[in-house]
């Protein structure tokens, strides 16, 4: 019987392969709890009053850091369940903000897979992640390079 919900194999990722995910709307509750588990209590983050009178920033913005999170839970539940064994480095910029009510999404493009010459049974992909926001805002882009099962080992 198949189990769904596994995950992409390295075999699944060449380059040029394109996909997205479904969305997931960033809430007041949201921004808190992260605030308050990660102790980024920035007042940029937990000062309404700060952002209405002093921020170049105005409304209820999301540290970029959860906007992160946020894809990276997209992408584990879409691609990476019992075959994502490492993520290994990263780039990461910010474009424009994300605020309470806003709707992410994230558009990968696998821009680089290679077999591990140092773990058999291995591959390496990196991709290209966008994070989105429902009205079609570039959030944040990044590019994080993972480790990969491969579906099968491939004999010399």
């Amino acid at each position: 019987m198949d189990i769904l919900g596994i995950g992409l194999h390295f075999e699944d990722l060449p380059v040029g392969r394109r996909f997205r995910t479904i969305g997931r709307t960033v809430t007041e509750a949201d921004i808190v709890n992260f605030c308050s588990c990660t102790g980024m209590t920035e007042v940029l983050f937990t000062d309404l009053e700060f952002l209405r009178t002093e921020s170049d920033i105005k409304g209820r913005v999301a540290p970029g850091a959860l906007a992160y999170t946020f894809a990276e839970g997209l992408l584990v539940h879409a691609t990476m369940q019992h075959t994502g064994y490492a993520f290994l480095e990263m780039d990461f910029k910010v474009h424009n903000p994300v605020f309470a009510g806003d709707t992410l999404h994230v558009e990968c493009e696998v821009i680089e897979a290679r077999r591990s010459k140092s773990r058999p049974g291995r591959g390496l992909v990196r991709t290209c992640n966008r994070i989105v926001k429902h009205d079609g805002t570039l959030a944040i882009t990044y590019t994080p390079l993972r480790m990969i099962k491969c579906r099968a080992e491939v004999v010399a």
